[in-house]
Formats: C-alpha cells, sequence, structure tokens
C-alpha cells in the first residue's frame, strides 16, 4: 500500500509517516517546508520505502 502525506516534514506529519512505515506502507511525504522542517524527517531519508519531495502543493509539480 501506498501513502501520501502532505506537510510530511511537520510535526503531526512526520510522525504520521513513521506509523505508516511502521504499517508496512511505502510513503511519499511532501512539503514546502515553510514551517515544516527537514529534521523531522532525517531519520527516515535512508529509509527504502520513504519519498520525500519538496514542493508546494498548491503549485503543479
Amino acid at each position: 500500500m501506498r501513502a501520501l502525506v502532505t506537510g510530511g516534514a511537520g510535526f503531526l506529519g512526520s510522525h504520521l509517516c513513521d506509523a505508516l512505515i511502521g504499517e508496512g506502507y511505502e510513503v511519499i511525504a511532501v512539503d514546502n517546508l515553510l514551517t515544516g522542517r527537514s529534521g523531522n524527517i532525517d531519520h527516515l531519508r535512508n529509509e527504502p520505502r520513504f519519498c520525500f519531495c519538496q514542493a508546494d502543493i498548491t503549485q503543479p509539480f
């Protein structure tokens, strides 16, 4: 299964990414890093089921 998490580098989004990966999901996290921090997801960078995309979801990407 796959999940798309918007705001994935924020406090709640990063914890949701952790939980979803723990449940076996492949996770794509999207965040523009305006208020989110890349440090919140640093521990997931080497996780093969995790992909981070720095983008603004209000714009085409």
